[in-house]
Order: structure tokens, then sequence, then C-alpha cells
């Protein structure tokens, strides 16, 4: 969501805040602001792009600073409600990703102690309660703020006439960056790329002093030592490369990032906790529940193992029955609800798996073990490779358990993929861009296929479109089929094939147009349908990741004929820290 940059060292602060901020440009955001502190604390915020408003701020000075990208969640995105926050005085400015729950409570007594506030903000009680608290040493007053503080959060302080960056965290990313004679922080790895290769990953309660010499960590009052882990992550890998959207160069890139992902394998601590599952439970959101979902269709009649798959957003308060393996699937590693599940899955004593793309992210740190995705870093909102490597991952389990029986099918599965991102589905898009609404039916794992194209083609296009079960249709659905509502229908060979064939012409006598995604060859699919769009005929495991990548390639091509900011759709977020 919101994203955090901080530099403190002997480089001016401005240019490295920025170029930080629009690293983090791909989270999503409404506002931004930065504080630099220099012969004074001088503060910027703005609504709106960052790119738009950079040469405003040239006149900032100092070699100290801290900036933010909101996304908002307390009070509507105004230049007052961006961050930096500061105290009465304006001498004391926070930035703060996360939620602090007690907020208003706090807020009350502050007030009735004659603080005033001038933003409907949560992050502005940090601000007002550090000032409180100041009695000449900043790290004093943060470490008894924090006391107060109930919810998740990572926070960075800084203070007029003072060369120093107070940070924290509690349940909410912070990564530190180490230079020579300068230290940065982020909210993730990106705004690091530029400048260093070694990073720590400070823990929840973990407070940091920082001065441009020197960094100490705190943990329950006592200094700790946090290891300085290396970024295998490039620069390079973070810039479009000639492609016209993030979106479309991580689309091209999926061969190559689902190769890596089952070239990594799985090593053997993780192998033996798979094997020894006798039940496994897995917890994700969004594009990440839908990988789960497709996993539970195709590893249950192949492997004969009981699998359930559960939403994060809805675990903590309706948690099923646990035994077995829990394993939670999050592209991040910051997803709040899922990472909430997976610490009430070792509060019962199930061992976890963490499936992510992020090494040194809090779901590693949670989890008993880690199958980390090759992916690189992603910076489109929509999910593209990231999909595709959790795929990846979650084959080989289901390939360990059929004891290696898919080895051959998931070594040249990427071969595949490169196949269909040749596709030419310029027809099938400009039937959409038409539409207001639109269907994509499967059936079995292709089921989850179709929510997951039909969640592409809302987060881009903003095309409304729904993923179906194609038997479901005729359960109320049929009544919104019109001449001007395109279907999308994964109809491949196998034991649905004849009753998907139905459905289509079911569709069909409601006079709505069918996009259909078969095998090549199928002549009697391609007679019946509006636009045929032909895969490999391979193996369900590829068919699957073929079908996936033609419907992320639909979802593009629609967004870029409505001319849609396909990178950033709008009240978006790419890592989603808040519940």
């Amino acid at each position: 969501m919101c994203g955090i940059v901080g530099y403190i060292g002997r480089r001016d602060a401005t240019p490295i805040l920025f170029k930080g901020l629009r690293r983090l440009e791909y989270r999503g955001y409404d506002s931004f602001g930065v504080a630099t502190v220099g012969s004074a604390l001088e503060v910027y915020k703005k609504t709106g792009r960052i790119s738009d408003n950079e040469a405003e701020v040239a006149c900032l000075r100092g070699s100290t600073g801290i900036g933010h990208t909101r996304w908002a969640s307390y009070g509507e995105p105004t230049v007052i409600n961006a961050h930096p926050q500061t105290d009465c005085d304006e001498r004391i400015a926070v930035v703060h990703n996360g939620v602090i729950e007690n907020y208003n409570e706090l807020k009350r007594q502050l007030q009735e102690r004659g603080h005033i506030f001038r933003s409907e903000t949560d992050t502005e009680v940090i601000a007002h309660l550090i000032e409180e608290h100041y009695e000449g040493d900043l790290l004093a007053a943060v470490n008894a703020t924090l006391a107060y503080l109930q919810g998740s959060y990572a926070i960075l302080v800084v203070m007029e006439d003072a060369q120093r960056i107070v940070a924290a965290r509690n349940a909410s990313p912070l990564v530190l960056g180490v230079g020579d004679s300068e230290f940065f922080a982020a909210s993730d790895l990106m705004p690091l790329l530029d400048y260093t290769e070694r990073v720590i990953y400070l823990e929840d309660g973990d407070v940091a002093d920082i001065t441009p010499n020197r960094l100490d960590i705190y943990h329950d009052g006592q200094r700790v030592e946090r290891p300085i882990e290396l970024i295998n992550w490039r620069v390079e890998d973070a810039r479009k490369g000639g492609f016209a959207h993030y979106m479309q160069k991580e689309i091209f890139e999926q061969p190559q990032s689902f190769y890596e992902t089952i070239r990594a394998g799985i090593d053997e601590h993780t192998r033996r906790m798979i094997m020894d599952a006798n039940e496994i439970t897995l917890v994700a959101c969004g594009t990440s529940y839908h990988t789960t979902l497709i996993f539970k269709y195709l590893i249950e009649p192949l492997c004969n193992v009981s699998v359930r798959a559960e939403m994060g957003s809805e675990f903590k308060y309706f948690t099923p029955p646990l035994n077995g393996l829990v394993i939670a699937v999050s592209q991040s590693g910051e997803t709040t609800d899922t990472i909430a599940a997976l610490s009430m899955a070792k509060a019962h004593n199930c061992p976890t798996l963490a499936i992510t793309n992020v090494q040194g992210s809090t779901i590693t740190r949670v989890a008993d073990r880690t199958l980390l995705m090759r992916a690189g870093p992603e910076i489109g909102v929509a999910a593209t490779k990231s999909y595709t490597a959790q795929l990846a991952a979650l084959m080989q389990i289901i390939n360990l358990r059929c004891d290696g029986a898919f080895d051959d099918v998931l070594s040249h599965a990427h071969l595949a993929i490169g196949d269909v991102l040749l596709y030419d589905v310029r027809d099938a898009a400009t039937l959409c861009s038409k539409a207001n609404h639109a269907f994509f039916v499967g059936r079995g794992p292709f089921y989850p296929v179709s929510m997951e194209g039909a969640l592409k083609m809302k987060e881009i296009s903003y095309v409304h479109a729904e993923g179906y079960a194609a038997g479901e249709l005729k359960h109320g659905p049929f009544a919104l089929l019109t001449p001007e509502t395109p279907v999308v229908a994964i109809c491949t060979p196998g034991p649905t094939y004849s009753v998907m064939v139905s459905n289509i012409k079911e569709i069909k006598a409601r006079k709505a147009p069918v996009i259909a995604i078969g095998v090549d060859g199928d002549k009697e699919l391609a007679e019946i349908v509006d636009v045929f769009i032909p895969i490999p005929n391979t193996h369900l495991l590829v068919q699957v990741l073929t079908t996936s990548v033609v419907l992320q390639l639909l979802a593009y091509h629609t967004a870029c004929a409505l001319q849609r900011d396909i990178d950033r759709p709008r009240n978006l977020a790419k890592s989603v820290t808040v519940e």
C-alpha cells in the first residue's frame, strides 16, 4: 500500500528521496510528501503524481530526509492528510505505513491536553506523542511513544537540528540499506536497488537509531545485531526495457520466471514437510488465492490429497479446523491477512510453509519453511509473472507428491508459455473493449483460471467482469446475457469438454458473443463461437499456464484499447499491508 523512503548521509537527500518514491509508485498512491533536515525542517506535500511535481521541491535542502507515498485510509487524499505529519510546533516529522487502531482514543486524550490536530490521519497522533515525550533525546521519545500504539506501523522520524532518523516497525515492512557513510530506509527493496546491495530487514519490535556514521538497532530496550543480507535483484530488472508498460514486460518475462522457479527446486527439509502432510490448507488473497484454488483442483485427483483453500481476509474471523500442513501464498510476503492466518496456524502447532517472491519478507520470518519464487521484481500492480511463478511453486509440490511424474512436463512448460506470448488477441480485445460487462467461464481448474482472467480484466480495463464455473451461469447469471455481454469460455479436452460445448451453445442461444480458448485444431469449437483462440494441445498443467497467459494478454490489450493507466490502475495498491 503506502510507501516509505528515508536517507541520511553525505549527499543531498531530496533527489534520493524522490527517486525512491518513484520506485514505489507501483504500490499505488494518491498523495506524497517529503521532509528534509538542513538548516531547518522543511516539508513538502502534494496530491497527485510525483512526476508532475518533482521540480517544485528542488529548493529543499539537507542530507537527512524522509518521504512517503500515501494510499488513503484514514481521511481523504488531500495535502493536509498527506505524510509527513508533524507535531504542534512543526519541529518533528513522521511518515508511517500501517494502521494505529487506538488513534481515536489517543487523539482525544492529546486534544484534551492542548494538542492541535491538522489532519484526519491516524499518523498524526504519533508526531504529537513524540512531541509530548521529547526531553532532548529523540530515540527515547519514540520508544516512549511506541508503548501507546496499538496496531501496525513502520515509521521514520526526523527532527529539526538533528542529523538523525529513528525507525521502528511492527507488523509492517521496513528494510534498511547500508552504504558508505550513508544509510537508506524503505518499505521494500525497490528504492534501494540504485544505491546498495546490502540490506538489513528489521524485525517486529525493532527500533533503529540512524546517523550518517552509525546504525544501532534495539529490541525491548536492548541493543541487538541484525544480519546484513545481499539483494539478488538488479536495478535493470525494475526497468521497462523497451516495453510500453511494466505489465507487458512482466507478461513476457513469464517463461523465464517460471523456468527459474522450477529449476530452483525444493530443499530436503521442505520436501519432508510436504511429504509428511496428510492434509494441506492453503491461505492467500486475491490473485494468490486463485492459484491455491487451481492447486486444489489439480492435486486432489492427481495425488489423492485432501486440500482446503481459504481466503486470508476471512481466515482470522472464521478459522477452519486446522490439521496438517498450512501453506501461505503471498507475492510480496507482506500481505497482512495472510500473515495473520499463518500466525494462527503456528499457534495451532501446524507446520507452515510460505510461498513468496521476496526473501527476508515478513512471511518468510513467520513460516517454518519458505519456497521462494524466482520472479524478480514485479512493478505492475496487476500480478502476472508472480502468478505463474506461484503456480510453478505449487506445481512442484504436486510433482513431488506424485513421485516426479511431471518432471518432463514442468521442465518444458516455459516453452509453451513462450509460444502463446506471440498470439494475436486483438479481435477478442475489441469485443471486450466495447462491453460494460463480461463473463469468464471454465470447469475444473479452469474455473479459478477464469476467475483470475476476470480479475485481470477488472483491475486494468475497468470492464466489469465475473468468473464463474460454467455450469453455474444458468443458475442466475443467464439473466444478464445480452448481445453486448461477451463471454470468455475455456474449453479444452478432458472429462468436461462435451458439457462445456453444451454450455457455450446455451450462451450463444442467448445471443451473447463467445470468445473461446481451446486447443489448436478444434474445428467444432471454432465453428460455434465468435472468436477462437487456439492454445497448444499439451498436458493439463501446461494448459492451465497457457490459458492464464492468454487471459492476461486479453486484459492488457483491452486496457490498451480503452487507454487505461495499465501499470497504476485506480484505487489499487500492489502490496496490501492493512486489514
